[in-house]
């Protein structure tokens, strides 16, 4: 008899959509955007007014995707797809050096190459900032989220979801900020600044997600 390991379509369809917020996260976080009425905020405490790299837009969906996984599937699913997550970064930062280091097309328009190189761009460190930080980051918020599971129960889901995103946010900031930039320019203000958007986001947008992905996942596992 085949030995055959069934994977749950919640599972499927979440480690698909996770890989690809892994690849897009990095090219979103080319454009900084402006926060509404939050970048207020700032000047309140003696910052400009708040704006966030767009990447983090993709970064919080893998924390949903994530704690989803962990509450449909425990910690150490949750962790697993955390690290084979690792696969998608680490290849499209490959690429990006391959494609960028061979010569554009000779009649490839010179805004649109510049254009590209400026998007696709990056220095070792920030590479670096960015893997570490993915990894640490994600696999504290999985261990957080499972850790208030496990001593809470099933309940206040939305509590366990928006705490573990708020913590790990702000670790990832700290690694990537400071791996990146540390020594380059003073890190400070883009350090407060850049834990205020992401601390506020996660609060806002992660509660209510968790419930769209847990609902999405248990509908697709009846299926």
């Amino acid at each position: 008899m085949d030995n055959q390991v069934r994977v749950s379509r919640s599972l499927f369809a979440f480690s698909i959509f996770y890989g690809g917020m892994v690849c897009i996260a990095g090219v979103l976080g080319n454009k900084q955007v402006a926060l509404g009425p939050l970048s207020a905020l700032g000047p309140l405490v003696g910052l400009g007014p708040l704006a966030v790299e767009a990447g983090i837009f993709a970064f919080l969906l893998l924390v949903v995707v994530s704690s989803a996984v962990a509450e449909l599937h425990g910690r150490t699913i949750a962790t697993r797809l955390v690290q084979i997550g690792f696969v998608p970064l680490i290849v499209s930062i490959l690429l990006s050096v391959i494609v960028l280091s061979v010569p554009a097309a000779a009649d490839m328009e010179p805004a649109r190459r510049d254009a590209f190189a400026l998007m696709m761009g990056g220095t070792p460190r920030i590479w670096l900032g960015g893997i570490v930080a993915y990894g640490i980051s994600q696999t504290l918020n999985v261990t957080i989220f499972a850790a208030l599971k496990g001593r809470e129960g099933g309940g206040l889901l939305w509590l366990r979801a928006g705490i573990a995103s708020v913590l790990s946010q702000i670790v990832d900031t700290l690694l990537f900020v400071t791996i990146a930039f540390a020594g380059v320019f003073p890190i400070g203000e883009l350090l407060l600044g850049q834990m205020i958007a992401k601390v506020l986001l996660s609060a806002i947008l992660v509660p209510p997600l968790i419930y769209v992905f847990v609902g999405l996942g248990r509908r697709l596992d009846r299926g």
